[in-house]
């Protein structure tokens, strides 16, 4: 890409006290892409969007978004700068509405009229959330909960995405209506990280893809050049040199 990508990962080393989780990962993407990042359990792919996301510090390496380096900044800092996290498992607040989880999403911004109006389209725009605006999120399905998730996450008028395993779970015609969303939202102009187990569905919505195994990148290209071998490898464990 000629341009400067909007995300950049340099040299990236995390690690849970003496456990390093991923090692050396680097990665960008640009701006209106889809980028996915493939790998087995355990293979560092949450760990990498949680420290993107501010949620975890780094031993080594940096994180850039708009040219600005973002590394070591908090959570919400990172929101407010234009990237958001849907975690794995969804995370909504099961005490408070559907509405209330939506305004949570919002709280890095202050143009109340237009934090009003975003509501209302995200209650238009998945109406299952609409009609379930005043009911707790803890009542809702594994799917709704999800686009609630979602949702909650586009409050903040992200111009970037970190989606973790969003079809996790859920039954195959939800997940069909999940990556239906993702589609929309890249015609929207939105930039996603898309870590995904559903390595098909992955591939055939992202533009490129990364692929982890034991914390360590061992392949990378565009979606349809990625050979089956190498995505097999990394499932298993075996790393390139190997």
């Amino acid at each position: 890409m000629g341009d400067e990508p909007l995300l950049a990962v340099d040299a990236l080393t995390v690690a849970y006290g003496s456990v390093v989780a991923i090692r050396d990962v680097s990665l960008d993407v640009g701006r209106g892409e889809i980028v996915a990042v493939l790998g087995p359990n355990g293979a560092g792919k949450t760990t990498l969007l949680r420290t993107i996301a501010g949620a975890l510090r780094p031993q080594a390496g940096g994180v850039t978004f708009e040219g600005r380096r973002i590394t070591g900044r908090g959570p919400e800092e990172v929101v407010r700068l234009g990237v958001a996290l849907v975690p794995e498992g969804r995370h909504v607040f099961p005490r408070l509405s559907v509405e209330e989880n939506l305004a949570v999403g919002a709280m890095s911004r202050t143009d109340r009229d237009e934090i009003r109006a975003d509501a209302v389209g995200f209650l238009k725009r998945f109406p299952i959330l609409g009609e379930r605006a005043r009911q707790m999120a803890g009542t809702l399905s594994g799917g709704e909960q999800q686009q609630l998730a979602i949702a909650r996450a586009l409050m903040a008028r992200p111009r970037m995405l970190l989606l973790d395993e969003p079809s996790l779970g859920l039954a195959p015609i939800v997940v069909d209506r999940i990556f239906h969303l993702i589609h929309e939202l890249r015609s929207q102009g939105v930039t996603i990280l898309l870590v995904e187990q559903n390595v098909h569905r992955a591939l055939d919505v992202a533009d490129r893809a990364y692929v982890l195994s034991v914390g360590r990148l061992v392949a990378s290209g565009a979606t349809n050049d990625l050979l089956e071998g190498e995505l097999e490898r990394a499932y298993l464990g075996i790393s390139q040199a190997g």
